[in-house]
């Protein structure tokens, strides 16, 4: 029998293979070179009308990655959004619902379980308070959204930066700190489609470079909150959980590194459970967790907590914060008042 030829990576080895031109990301680059011709087949039909693209009718910036795996786009969602909300503007949110149990075009509201809207438009509308709208199409989204909420003023859309058929005015594209790994697109590699690609913006982590490219570059800072959530809104100080055992839970693209965040808080991660992303909790349960003494506090991220408190409510959601370079936001507004009313951004913004 003749030898095997390269194997691809296992699934958990394959972020690692992402990272160089080894002899895994090789073996699957022929694989790549359909996927990567249906990428510009695609926008080609789109860019000649061939495919229709629609534009909502209000300003929307699309916020988004071109990298598999967690960038830390729904932080930034959030942080935009509070940002617009400071300059007196009515922002709304549209987004894909991934995840959900359901298809149709629904609201977000506050009390939306997760499971019906998805965990990301779900922590949204919790947390900005700002219409929240889901839909595959994100153009029916963004429809239903000005027929409920006519005054919106900008829309912005949590994730899409593939979703072609929404037509934009203004490009976040968001790095995690492995940037474009090693530039092979999928399977062979991290990218969905070709970098360096126009794009208005780039928000890249403050301890890695700016990944090549042309557009303008910032530098954003992420980190974990110094305090836990409860189910019923109030704030529990992390610190207080210092020098006692606890139970790390994250249903995110990267576990891990929300794990190494809580011990760079301090905190003793006795048991700690990775679980796929946007995993529902269905059939979960703690096991081990669970001490002679009694359960372990349970923490996990803030995504996952919208899905987890109806069945844990005493686990403690800790919120990812990201701090976003003032000369971004500035390059934002000047960029809006070309789109928007100049008195819309004529608020102050609030003292830090």
């Amino acid at each position: 029998m003749a030898a095997a030829g390269p194997q691809p990576p296992s699934s958990a080895g394959l972020v690692q293979a992402w990272q160089s031109r080894g002899l895994a990301a090789w073996a699957l680059w022929p694989v790549s070179l359909p996927y990567s011709l249906l990428v510009r087949l695609r926008r080609a039909l789109y860019r000649h009308g061939t495919l229709r693209s629609e534009h909502p009718g209000r300003p929307t910036i699309v916020v988004g990655n071109v990298i598999a795996g967690g960038a830390g786009k729904t932080p930034v969602v959030m942080a935009l959004v509070q940002h617009l909300k400071a300059r007196g503007l009515k922002p709304g949110v549209i987004s894909r619902g991934y995840g959900r149990s359901t298809t149709d075009c629904r609201e977000v509201l506050a009390d939306s379980p997760a499971s019906e809207v998805g965990d990301e438009p779900a922590l949204i509308a919790r947390s900005c308070g700002v219409p929240v709208f889901v839909d595959r199409q994100r153009t029916t989204a963004a429809r239903a959204l000005l027929a409920r909420y006519p005054g919106t003023d900008v829309i912005v859309c949590d994730d899409g930066l593939q979703h072609l058929a929404l037509q934009r005015d203004l490009e976040v594209c968001v790095f995690n700190d492995q940037g474009v790994g090693n530039g092979f697109l999928l399977p062979a590699g991290p990218l969905r489609e070709p970098w360096p690609r126009a794009v208005d913006w780039v928000l890249h982590p403050d301890t890695t470079a700016a990944p090549a490219g042309t557009a303008p570059a910032f530098a954003l800072q992420r980190g974990l909150a110094d305090h836990a959530v409860r189910a019923d809104g109030s704030s529990l100080p992390l610190q207080s959980l210092r020098g006692q055992p606890v139970h790390a839970l994250a249903a995110i693209a990267r576990p891990e590194d929300f794990f190494g965040m809580l011990r760079a808080r301090g905190l003793t991660l006795a048991r700690t459970s990775a679980l796929p992303d946007h995993h529902d909790f269905t059939g979960w349960t703690e096991g081990t967790g669970a001490t002679q003494g009694g359960q372990l506090p349970l923490l996990c991220t803030a995504k996952d907590a919208v899905k987890l408190w109806p069945l844990r409510p005493d686990a403690l959601a800790v919120p990812l914060e990201v701090g976003l370079d003032p000369a971004f936001f500035a390059a934002l507004d000047a960029r809006l008042a070309t789109l928007v009313p100049p008195l819309s951004l004529s608020s102050p913004l609030p003292a830090p």
